[in-house]
């Protein structure tokens, strides 16, 4: 399992027969707040454009296609595990060019931009940052993401709602769009701490950095929580509000990230380990198993068969 790159439920493909076009059939499913789509594409095609009116959030479900959102980026290549924010009156230009070979499928979520605004004022009137430097706001420069757990378990609960027949229907999407709101808001924080952009810019931005650049150390949260000038409790909260995850389960993550690399480098397994904070191997095998899936012994040997 990659601990960065969780990818969504798929619904079943659509017979071809039933298809009312073989690139970017749409199937819809409206809500109060949102349009909910899956988009198919069964054949080869180019410079296809799929434009959204509003804030829209896609990911993609199977197969793969190159886009590029017009006026902001080069084409880059789709696929499972990721989605990308649309601006709202952008266009995404697609080619699709192994449809042929393997189906492409992916959803949209078009958000009713009234439901967004009241949705962000609400969480920075009732539920306002520890780091006075931080407000709850979707980013558009950090539109391209890799779903980690909880932007596609999020994902995953309103594509449930959207193609459920319940009578409350209505009213469940909209607790479910505002989690999604709050892990999208999350991981695209996320991103700019992996860009280390935020380091001189906010408490969280100058912890996450201290912490990445001092992993082979034992590593204090009351020491971390003083550095950034805030209770322990509040140091909690804080990781919790701007990540979505706690400092210790943030500390691991970046642990495991730095020994993959380590690893890749054909550092043996203890040396891997101990660079990276872990006193004890065992320990190290366990928790790496634990998050990818494999131990690091076969995790290094795959790396080797790859390259």
């Amino acid at each position: 399992m990659n601990t960065n790159h969780f990818h969504l439920n798929k619904p079943n493909l659509t017979q071809e027969n039933k298809l009312n076009t073989m690139v970017e059939n749409q199937t819809k499913f409206s809500l109060n707040n949102c349009e909910f789509s899956i988009y198919e594409t069964h054949k080869s095609a180019y410079n296809v454009k799929l434009h959204f009116e509003h804030l829209a959030f896609t990911g993609m479900l199977r197969g793969k296609k190159w886009i590029k959102l017009q006026d902001k980026s080069n084409y880059f290549e789709y696929l499972p595990g990721e989605s990308v924010l649309v601006a709202p009156g952008e266009t995404m230009v697609i080619d699709f060019p192994d449809a042929d070979i393997d189906a492409s499928q992916c959803i949209s979520l078009t958000l009713n931009p009234e439901f967004v605004q009241q949705s962000l004022d609400h969480l920075n009137f009732n539920a306002t940052k520890v780091d006075d430097s931080s407000h709850w706001n979707i980013s558009m420069d950090e539109f391209y993401l890799l779903n980690n757990k909880e932007l596609a378990s999020a994902t995953n609960n309103i594509m449930r709602v959207a193609m459920d027949s319940h009578s409350f229907k209505d009213v469940i999407a909209d607790f479910a769009l505002k989690e999604l709101l709050i892990r999208l808001m999350q991981t695209q924080a996320r991103n700019l701490v992996e860009k280390n952009t935020l380091k001189n810019k906010s408490r969280i931005g100058f912890v996450a950095d201290y912490i990445r650049k001092n992993l082979h150390q034992k590593l204090s949260i009351d020491a971390i929580a003083k550095m950034a000038y805030v209770s322990k409790s509040n140091f909690f909260k804080m990781f919790k509000q701007e990540l979505g995850l706690s400092p210790n389960e943030y500390i691991i993550q970046e642990r495991i990230k730095k020994a993959k690399e380590l690893l890749i480098q054909q550092n043996s397994v203890s040396e891997a380990a101990y660079s990276t904070g872990f006193s004890d191997t065992n320990y190290f095998i366990r928790v790496f198993k634990q998050m990818e899936g494999v131990t690091p012994k076969i995790f290094q040997n795959k790396q080797l068969f790859i390259n």
